[in-house]
């Protein structure tokens, strides 16, 4: 048996695996930061909603019978409306998260500078709890002290999944809500812009279905499933709302100049 040398034929093989395996980890890791801090979620969610929101709001009128210009407008008003509110909610909701991770933080920082035998003694009972050999885990929480910032990092991120440099940004999730649901809703308001009645009304629920697929075919993507299973989830949505609100519209409405 010939044994692998460095350098060797074997190691040629594999260095464009280990280099690509690189670049796996970097984007997957650029990905999860960018979940941590809200800014797909925020996303996903003002996309989505302004797509289903504002179609629910044209069908129903539709069905109403309203005219091309209250559509409009009724649309644009709900385009701005909805758009504030969900920027305005993301950052609430992400700075009340932010607020709470910190003052975990600082009670951890306080415990770890008043009782660290206490904190070593959790991290090794989790480490043993995750697999490592006893010996192992008391190893590595009592070489870690060394360094206090490492080792307030690794107790934050070992004892409650918590990571200091990806609290979440209030910032980033309410621009990235703002600007997409502002987009989301603007998708089913569009053919009110150049024509009206039956035709607009199936132009925005076809421009709608093709988004909402292609952000449902996204997202299954993105998590590993399968593209067509999201896009037809996403497509039910869209046909469900259109066909309730339409409903709507038109049993409760009146006719609308």
């Amino acid at each position: 048996m010939t044994e692998a040398t460095p350098g060797g034929p074997l190691v040629s093989a594999i260095d464009p695996y280990l280099t690509d395996g690189g670049a796996d980890a970097s984007e997957l890791r650029a990905r999860t930061q960018s979940v941590n801090r809200g800014a797909a979620r925020a996303a996903v969610l003002g996309v989505n909603d302004g797509l289903v929101t504002n179609l629910s709001l044209i069908i129903a009128m539709a069905g109403a019978s309203a005219g091309q210009s209250a559509v409009r407008l009724a649309g644009f008003a709900s385009l701005v409306a909805g758009a504030f509110s969900m920027a305005a909610g993301e950052w609430v909701s992400v700075r009340s998260q932010v607020e709470l991770y910190q003052g975990i933080l600082a009670e951890l920082r306080s415990l770890v500078r008043r009782n660290p035998r206490l904190i070593l003694e959790q991290l090794t009972e989790r480490l043993e709890e995750d697999g490592f050999a006893k010996e192992t885990a008391q190893q590595a929480a009592t070489e870690l002290p060394l360094d206090e910032s490492r080792f307030f990092d690794f107790a934050a991120r070992t004892l409650f999944g918590i990571t200091t440099d990806g609290l979440g940004s209030p910032r980033v999730a309410a621009v990235s809500s703002l600007a997409l649901f502002s987009v989301g809703a603007l998708v089913p308001l569009m053919p009110w812009f150049v024509t009206s009645g039956t035709a607009a009304m199936w132009a925005s629920i076809v421009f709608t279905a093709i988004a909402s697929v292609a952000v449902g075919g996204w997202i299954t993507f993105s998590s590993g499933s399968g593209v067509v299973r999201g896009g037809v989830r996403q497509l039910l949505i869209v046909v469900a709302t259109a066909s309730v609100t339409f409903l709507i519209g038109k049993i409760f409405g009146t006719v609308v100049a």
